[in-house]
């Protein structure tokens, strides 16, 4: 049995229905989908088809602008929801390194040795660096230091996260405060300031230059993936969705970062754990997205005739049949026609609507 049980290992999912969970705990009473109406969760998709249709997250997604009709149905991006599957449920094949654990990202935020290959140490990125938008930009080396994760990022001179350095991090008061420095740091680059110690965030002063600089230069979009899963695993999750609410609302709402579209929807939105929370982001995303009949990302259009079925991915409990006694006493004992059992997480990460500012 023991070697079974060593053998054994997490069959990955296959599909991007399979990758997301987001709808199926859904007991927050969607309203229903207008006549016609043909947003949700796309069929399922080949990793072929998925990586013609969607690139990478840098990459703008073309605009739906013609009739539902007239235009083919775009298709979300399986290795976009299968990294990030993978990323909220703590990389299920994950194997321990054999490696001894150095703690070098801890080290590294404790000020006692430099990134690698630059040289450079944590207090003089936090103090020189801020401000200077051309060392922010075109440096590729600092990134996979400043914001480590448990896996592999271009930079191979940077660590993985493991386990047991991600706690010693988080106890750690040091390398936590200079973590949000850190954060600050990017997101001042990006033309957004930190607001208070939960999170919210807010255009910065200096926002319509950023803005224009981030709506081009957008490989700062596959930087701001990482930084987000960063902040997940580092114990700051509950910064992600006043980030994420941000982007949508600059976005969507006010056109100011139009590039960001796609890579918000496809990304951002699902490195946040909680699908309570991924639903909120996903109705507001999905109530300014246009064209309408475009937007992908559910949720799923109900289903029409029998009960409520819970979707692909769902952790929703149907309503067992009704014994044959309990269909001889009748309507009485048997369950209402539908009806099924929920079990969901009631849990949200509180954030601020409208933080974008003005």
């Amino acid at each position: 049995m023991g070697n079974l049980l060593g053998s054994w290992r997490f069959k990955e999912p296959s599909t991007v229905e399979e990758c997301d969970s987001t709808w199926g705990s859904d007991s927050e009473g969607d309203e229903p989908a207008a006549a016609g109406d043909d947003s949700g969760v796309s069929g399922s998709v080949s990793p072929a088809d998925s990586e013609r249709a969607a690139g990478e997250p840098g990459e703008r997604s073309p605009q739906l602008t013609d009739s539902p009709e007239s235009v083919p149905k775009m298709k979300r991006s399986f290795y976009a929801a299968r990294d990030l599957y993978k990323y909220r449920h703590s990389y299920p094949n994950y194997r321990k390194s054999r490696q001894p654990n150095e703690y070098r990202n801890l080290r590294f935020y404790l000020n006692k040795i430099p990134l690698v290959p630059d040289g450079i140490y944590i207090e003089e990125i936090l103090t020189k660096w801020r401000g200077d938008y051309d060392k922010l930009e075109h440096n590729h080396t600092y990134i996979q230091w400043l914001f480590p994760l448990r896996e592999q990022g271009l930079n191979f001179y940077a660590h993985e996260l493991t386990q047991e350095e991600i706690k010693e991090f988080q106890s750690t008061r040091e390398a936590k405060r200079r973590f949000l420095a850190a954060y600050s740091l990017m997101l001042d680059f990006y033309g957004i300031k930190l607001l208070d110690k939960s999170g919210n965030v807010a255009r910065a002063p200096n926002w319509k230059e950023r803005f224009q600089h981030l709506n081009e230069s957008q490989h700062n979009y596959l930087r701001i993936t990482r930084i987000l899963k960063s902040l997940g695993e580092l114990g700051y999750e509950a910064f992600k969705a006043p980030l994420v609410h941000l982007f949508l609302e600059e976005s969507l709402s006010h056109n100011t970062l139009p590039s960001m579209q796609h890579s918000v929807l496809e990304y951002f939105v699902y490195t946040i754990r909680l699908p309570a929370t991924r639903r909120r982001l996903l109705r507001y995303a999905r109530k300014h997205y246009r064209p309408p009949h475009g937007f992908m990302w559910g949720p799923p259009p109900k289903k029409r005739g029998g009960g409520g079925s819970t979707g692909a991915g769902s952790s929703g409990i149907r309503a067992p049949a009704p014994t044959p006694e309990q269909q001889r006493r009748g309507e009485e004992m048997s369950p209402s026609a539908g009806s099924r059992i929920i079990v969901s997480s009631h849990d949200a990460v509180v954030y601020r609507e409208g933080a974008g500012g003005g």
